[in-house]
């Protein structure tokens, strides 16, 4: 059940995340990076690692597209 709400979490951090790659709206990162560490947290108490996975994955781009742009934009 955990790893269902963790997927589910990563399945609404992901497209925001990626509309987060557009110039000018980095800063949405700094609202998707938190959701997906309730992601991963959820996922981590799970038996299965596929909603952990997807929401590292998110929080990864996510810092990565942050660190990019100076941690402003």
């Amino acid at each position: 059940m955990l790893n269902l709400l963790s997927i589910l979490v990563g399945i609404i951090a992901l497209p925001l995340m990626l509309i987060a790659l557009i110039p000018l709206l980095g800063w949405l990162n700094y609202m998707v990076i938190p959701v997906a560490v309730i992601g991963i947290a959820l996922g981590a108490l799970s038996d299965s690692n596929a909603g952990r996975n997807l929401n590292i994955v998110v929080a990864i781009v996510g810092i990565v597209r942050l660190w990019l742009g100076g941690f402003i934009f």
